[in-house]
C-alpha cells in the first residue's frame, strides 16, 4: 500500500520558489495540509486541523514539515498517540526555535519546545547558519524525538529564499521514508 504525503508548511506558508511548492508541482500524491491562519497561528488549531488530515487518510502518513511545522508535527505526535501509529515518517526540515528570541512574534501556544520522542521513524535536517534554530538547540530537538540528524552547510532556513527549489536530496531523504519509487532519483 503507498503511503499519504502529507505537506506542512511553517510560519507564513510556503511560497512558489519553496521546495515543499515545487514538490507538490512535480509530484503526485503530495497533499498540502492548509492552516486558517498562517499569520498569528494557534497551535491548537493547527494541531486540530493535522489531527483531522490524518484521521481521514485510508494510507498510511508521511508528514513533511518546514519550520514551525516540526514543532506541530512533535506537538501533534504527543497529544494523540494512538493516531501517531498511523505514521510512517517524518522529514522535519528546519526546525524553528519557538523558545528563541529571534522567532517571530506572533504565534500562540507553541512554547514550549516539544521534546518528547516521536512514534515513528524521522530524519531532521537543519542548516548550520538558520536563523531560528542554534546548532546546539538543532541538535537538541533531534536527540529528543529520536530522528536522524541531517546537517546542510550554510543552508540559512532551507526555502527558496535560500534556493532550495527542487531540493533533489530532500527527495531522495523522503524515499527513505516512504520507499515510493517515484522519489528514488530525485
Amino acid at each position: 500500500m503507498t503511503v499519504r504525503v502529507l505537506i506542512l508548511p511553517g510560519l507564513f506558508n510556503s511560497g512558489t520558489e519553496h521546495w515543499q511548492s515545487h514538490w507538490e508541482q512535480r509530484y503526485s500524491g503530495l497533499h498540502r495540509v492548509k492552516q486558517d491562519d498562517w499569520e498569528t497561528p494557534v497551535c491548537t488549531d493547527w494541531v486540530q486541523n493535522l489531527q483531522k488530515k490524518i484521521t481521514k487518510s485510508e494510507r498510511p502518513v508521511v508528514l513533511v514539515g518546514h519550520s514551525l511545522a516540526c514543532t506541530l508535527i512533535a506537538r501533534w505526535a504527543q497529544q494523540h498517540p494512538a493516531e501517531a501509529r498511523r505514521v510512517r515518517g517524518a522529514l522535519l526540515v528546519a526546525p524553528s526555535d519557538t523558545e528563541a528570541e529571534s522567532y517571530p512574534d506572533g504565534t500562540a501556544g507553541f512554547t514550549p519546545m516539544p521534546l518528547n520522542a516521536l512514534p515513528f521513524d524521522a530524519i531532521t535536517v537543519a542548516s548550520t547558519n538558520d536563523p531560528y534554530v542554534t546548532r546546539e538547540r538543532a541538535t537538541a530537538f533531534s536527540e529528543a524525538w529520536g530522528s536522524e540528524l541531517v546537517w546542510l552547510e550554510n543552508a540559512g532556513h532551507i526555502n527558496g529564499d535560500g534556493g532550495y527549489g527542487a531540493w533533489p536530496q530532500g527527495i531522495e531523504l523522503l524515499f527513505r521514508l516512504t520507499g515510493d519509487p517515484q522519489f528514488k532519483h530525485g
